[in-house]
């Protein structure tokens, strides 16, 4: 961290624990101009009020708050880049995968010292470790069929995948694919699912709008939405029929899109954005570039296969 951010962050959270502090103070000095204990002048429902000080125990305790957080702050890291005199860590630094992560912990273990979270990664290694080794010797469509390596798998999904899947993996509008139909951009196959999680995706739908123009849009537009049976203007269709040529590099002349490239089927009214007529419109005015991220840094391969036979099960029941 910067000195600048280091500096920022020092004054404004020192700043509040004084500035509670004079505040309680000010809390403490009578200026009313009314006696301690003597009324205020307010009454309601028969109940006075008193000018009375803040409770002593409770006032002890707001000055063991400020000195805890002032304690704290020197003993743990807090304040930017100070580390703390207790120089304690959440986890290594500087650690670009996990295997650079297993010989990090090595290391500080050689060293004498294992900061928490590493000591939580060795306990929960040596724990579950054997588990996903053993998993993964077994094919992801076979272990697709076993309930237990589902319900690890699920618990994977839901905390890594399922802010954009959503926790019932039925996706959403915005480019989030539905994992439960069947309907595959990139392949449903379990070596293809595992080759998404561990890779990623990036997706590159160009924008047609300056070579096509506001009308040729609306031409294929029509021309798309008939291909999967819906209501359009016949003659704007036909028209769109030939500009689609265009299109057919990756969604193929019928439509049926390409795998390969991860381009849609457009035939099956199964939309990633959307299938409405202005959702169309808007992807082909604009183009989309949707990504999928690796998760190979984040699970590891043994994990990665879990999921990925949990996330199979889920269109081949």
């Amino acid at each position: 961290m910067s000195m600048f951010w280091t500096i920022w962050i020092s004054v404004i959270t020192l700043g509040l624990i004084i500035g509670c502090y004079f505040l309680l103070r000010w809390c403490l000095s009578n200026k009313t101009g009314v006696a301690e204990g003597e009324s205020m002048g307010h009454e309601f429902d028969g109940i006075e009020e008193l000018n009375n000080q803040l409770p002593r125990w409770w006032t002890i305790m707001f000055y063991m708050t400020i000195v805890w957080g002032f304690l704290y702050l020197a003993l743990y890291p807090g304040l930017g880049a100070y580390e703390g005199i207790l120089g304690w860590k959440s986890s290594n630094q500087n650690i670009q995968s996990l295997e650079e992560s297993a010989q990090a912990r090595i290391d500080a273990k050689e060293q004498g010292y294992l900061v928490e979270y590493d000591r939580e990664l060795d306990f929960a290694a040596e724990k579950f470790d054997p588990i996903f080794e053993a998993y993964a010797q077994v094919p992801v469509e076979e272990l697709a069929k076993d309930p237990e390596a589902n319900k690890v798998g699920q618990r994977l999904f839901l905390q890594n995948c399922s802010q954009c899947h959503g926790s019932d993996a039925r996706g959403q509008n915005g480019g989030f694919p539905n994992l439960t139909d069947n309907d595959w951009l990139y392949g449903g196959s379990g070596a293809k699912i595992v080759e998404t999680l561990t890779l990623g995706r990036k997706a590159a739908m160009p924008a047609w709008l300056d070579a096509m123009g506001e009308d040729g849009i609306e031409e294929v537009v029509n021309y798309v939405l008939s291909l999967s049976g819906r209501d359009v203007d016949p003659q704007l269709a036909e028209a769109g029929k030939a500009r689609f040529a265009a299109c057919a590099a990756c969604h193929g002349m019928d439509g049926k899109g390409n795998q390969a490239l991860g381009a849609p089927n457009l035939t099956d009214n199964i939309w990633l954005y959307g299938g409405s007529h202005r959702a169309v419109t808007e992807t082909l005015t604009y183009g989309r570039n949707g990504v999928m991220p690796s998760f190979k840094k984040t699970l590891g391969d043994d994990k990665i296969h879990v999921v990925a036979a949990y996330v199979y099960s889920l269109s081949n029941d």
